[in-house]
């Protein structure tokens, strides 16, 4: 979308009209638990991140200028919690817009003493549109995005071209977009996408061995932790594929 789009688009919602637009998700929002809302009640104020805050400044925000590590849709939070855990020297942000999943997260994190984790409930678009500053974030993760494995669907699949844009401006130099999928097809077109935009290579081959020298996928990082979900998909022989692209201009 280009900025003229987006002019487009704001003026005709202040005008009252209705744009259609084409969403990565649907809202599946279930009923929250009485954990998850109790979580919700104590924690927010401490680790949530509204919207209407506008551009962040992480360094205000975790009181330090450790490298900023950005997740959308961390679904229930697990691994996010346990790669902040394990990684004290960075700091986490999350992006999610499922509540229940907020609140998950949030209950995990006070459980596991974490301090260095911050999240939103909201469109990951919007946030990065709205509150992530050009050149702010070190690492950006997409893990197991919503596959839309229909044909008619593929066009709802967040990793577009003009969505790659956004993510590249908000990366420094150097920083790197790590994805994950148990879908083939969709490994296929996040790989397609990405060869094509400018400002980013593939580093597959500066980090695999030898054996591994010439894919143009990784193999799962020991930083990113092996979900239940995963664990059972091994179990009955499904694949998993890493992909990592730094950006380079």
């Amino acid at each position: 979308m280009t900025e003229q789009d987006h002019k487009t688009i704001e003026q005709a919602k202040a005008e009252g009209k209705y744009i259609r637009t084409i969403k990565s998700f649907v809202k599946r929002e279930g009923r929250l638990t009485k954990g998850q809302q109790a979580a919700l009640d104590q924690h927010w104020s401490t680790m949530g991140l509204e919207h209407a805050q506008g551009l962040v400044n992480f360094e205000q925000v975790f009181g330090n200028n450790n490298p900023v590590v950005l997740e959308i849709g961390f679904g229930m939070g697990a691994s996010l919690v346990e790669m902040a855990k394990n990684a004290p020297d960075k700091n986490f942000v999350g992006i999610e817009v499922h509540l229940p999943g907020v609140g998950a997260c949030l209950s995990s994190a006070n459980e596991a003493g974490v301090d260095n984790l911050k999240v939103y409930e909201h469109d990951a678009v919007e946030i990065l549109r709205d509150c992530i500053a050009d050149q702010s974030i070190d690492t950006i993760q997409l893990f197991f995005p919503d596959p839309w494995h229909k044909t008619r669907h593929h066009k709802r699949r967040i990793v577009q071209s003009a969505f790659v844009q956004s993510l590249r401006s908000k990366l420094k130099i150097g920083g790197v977009f790590h994805m994950a999928t148990d879908w083939e097809n969709y490994a296929e077109h996040m790989i397609e996408v990405m060869d094509q935009e400018e400002g980013f290579i593939n580093i597959a081959s500066d980090i695999n061995s030898d054996e591994n020298a010439h894919s143009i996928f990784v193999e799962r990082p020991e930083h990113r932790p092996l979900t239940k979900f995963e664990q059972r998909g091994h179990r009955l022989g499904h694949g998993v594929w890493d992909i990592m692209y730094k950006r380079v201009s």
